[in-house]
């Protein structure tokens, strides 16, 4: 907590300038390593993990420009190996995928490793990053199933290396337990490489300033991030609002159900001067399939959108400080306090999308003009498994589909990225056609998937793959196929996902939105990811950006004559 004496609390300004910077660059280079040293597309290309840096206390003191889905979730799973292994030694790295013991889901696998200076602990480094596969009956462990022994290899927090060298048989377990374990193995040592960077840097600056001061310096920069979020909640205004959001499902049909059941979500928001509470009270209790979040998956979801709104600038730095003036509470056993053995591989990232989407839509009734419209909702994932004809050997491709962002008070939404909890980059196209039995045939804009409004929202893309060669097992989660992401103050609604497959023999059939199915040799598998919604009634578009759209192939003629009521291009 910070003090009256302020957060620096008498340490010189410049020196803890010079470490907060340097905290941070470590940790971004940390991301470098894995990057350059993974083997999954997944890692080394879409970027789909996080790096951070630890005090010895599991409290994120220096996150990378990594995904903030992770904010919330990460410093529990570091927090469960200090409090594990009680005698953490040097040499030692602790690997863990376990969300009830604060991870997110089985394919985010935690590999943590302690930094040392003159026999004191320093604190920790830590990289989550999502396999593409953890296990589990389907390729991409990404099957509707009712329990999490279904989802795939848990591990509680263990010990992986000692005196510095990895344990076998620990090595084994998790290479006999996996589809592709050459690649598994070479992205295990990636996050070990990375990590052995942040303990280099850690030890780097404790030989330079003392240990004393180091630990004193990353306490004071907790203290600096809470005193900056406290100081820009206060510039908000006070008041309480509620809103509840529907989700399209989970995967598993319940008898009597139907492909569009649904469930919901309420959150309420306090905001009281310097702090702000997130309170679930109302949301339905945990379902059968995996889209069960638990608690520290939902408040990464609440987090990463008012960080979004109290620092548009993005000048404070996220971390475990940046957090203390905000409180998450759910009822246990709801769906977004997920209770062991629920199921909760789908929840990682679509709960904590509807989550931050609905902290925008809930802050909207208290500072409008500080909020955007929803975004795609979803993740938009792809997995497809079997055996690449080319080589005789197994693979799994996993893949984020990009949607919509939503649309802003002052300017239009964006165009086919990762929005709010996630933060990247697109496989290429010529990355994945290496590496899978597969083909692109489209990657495109969807026209009309942005809502319509003064200020119009981002489109999805469409997305097809020719499976080549064999018969493969795919699977999909994809949210907003029956819900479309909300416009704002009169902004039209964004566009729907869409899932078909287009057999051998010339017909098509709908793909569930969430689970498995069978992919045929010569079959067409296409997506289209959610738009956004808009904001502002769309009679208030400017006519030139209208223009722009209609030339652009972002607006058809019939939906402008639909939505802003004009026939040919102004």
């Amino acid at each position: 907590m910070a003090t009256s004496e302020g957060p620096l609390r008498g340490i010189d300004p410049a020196r803890f300038e010079v470490v907060k910077n340097a905290l941070l660059s470590a940790a971004e280079e940390m991301k470098i390593v894995l990057a350059k040293t993974a083997y999954s597309p997944l890692l080394k290309v879409a970027g789909d993990y996080s790096c951070g840096i630890f005090n010895a206390r599991g409290e994120m003191v220096a996150q990378g420009p990594d995904l903030p889905i992770h904010l919330g979730s990460m410093p529990d799973a570091v927090r469960s190996v200090a409090l594990a292994f009680p005698d953490v030694a040097e040499g030692d790295v602790f690997i863990h995928n376990d969300p009830y013991r604060g991870g997110s889901h089985l394919p985010d696998v935690n590999v943590v490793m302690p930094a040392w200076h003159e026999g004191r602990l320093l604190g920790f480094g830590c990289v989550r990053a999502h396999w593409p596969d953890i296990g589990s009956a389907t390729p991409g462990s990404y099957g509707a199933v009712r329990e999490i022994y279904g989802e795939g290899l848990r591990l509680p927090p263990v010990r992986l290396y000692r005196n510095g060298e990895p344990d076998p048989n620990v090595e084994a377990i998790i290479l006999a337990n996996v589809r592709t374990p050459a690649e598994r193995l070479g992205d295990l040592r990636a996050q070990v490489a990375a990590n052995r960077r942040a303990a280099q840097r850690m030890a780097g600056l404790a030989g330079k300033y003392g240990t004393d001061e180091l630990l004193r310096i990353m306490d004071a920069v907790l203290d600096y991030s809470e005193a900056m979020m406290r100081r820009a909640l206060l510039a908000l205004p006070d008041g309480e609002a509620s809103y509840t959001d529907v989700v399209d499902g989970d995967g598993v049909l319940e008898p009597g159900e139907t492909e569009d059941a649904t469930f919901q979500v309420r959150i309420t928001l306090r905001k009281r001067g310097d702090g702000i509470a997130a309170d679930f009270a109302g949301s339905d209790g945990q379902v059968a399939g995996p889209m069960n979040a638990p608690l520290s998956v939902t408040a990464s979801g609440v987090f990463a959108a008012l960080k979004m709104i109290a620092d548009p600038r993005s000048l404070i730095p996220p971390n475990s400080g940046c957090w203390r003036p905000v409180r998450v509470t759910a009822p246990p056993g709801s769906v977004v306090h997920a209770q062991e053995p629920a199921p909760v591989v789908y929840a990682n990232h679509e709960m904590s999308h509807r989550v931050s989407e609905m902290v925008f839509a809930a802050m909207h009734r208290i500072a409008p003009d500080r909020v955007m419209a929803g975004s795609q909702g979803t993740s938009g994932i792809v997995t497809f498994g079997g055996t690449d004809y080319r080589t005789g050997e197994r693979f799994v491709s996993y893949e984020s589909t990009k949607g919509g962002f939503g649309a802003r008070p002052v300017k239009d939404g964006i165009n086919a990225v990762s929005a709010v909890i996630s933060n990247m980059l697109n496989t290429p196209v010529e990355v994945l056609e290496m590496s899978a039995p597969l083909r692109v045939e489209e990657y495109a804009l969807v026209p009309d998937s942005g809502g319509a409004g003064t200020w119009r929202g981002g489109l999805g893309v469409r997305r097809s793959w020719r499976v080549l060669g064999r018969d493969l097992q795919g699977a999909a989660c994809f949210e907003r196929q029956v819900t479309p992401p909300f416009g704002l103050s009169g902004g039209g609604e964004g566009g729907r996902a869409r899932l078909t497959m287009d057999l051998p023999d010339g017909t098509r059939r709908k793909l569930p939105g969430k689970g498995a199915f069978t992919a045929p040799a010569g079959a067409l598998v296409t997506v289209e990811a959610p738009g956004a919604g808009g904001f502002g009634p769309p009679g208030g578009r400017d006519p030139e950006a209208l223009r722009s759209d209609l030339l652009d192939g972002y607006v058809t003629p019939a939906a402008a004559a639909r939505d802003y009521g004009v026939g040919d291009p102004p």
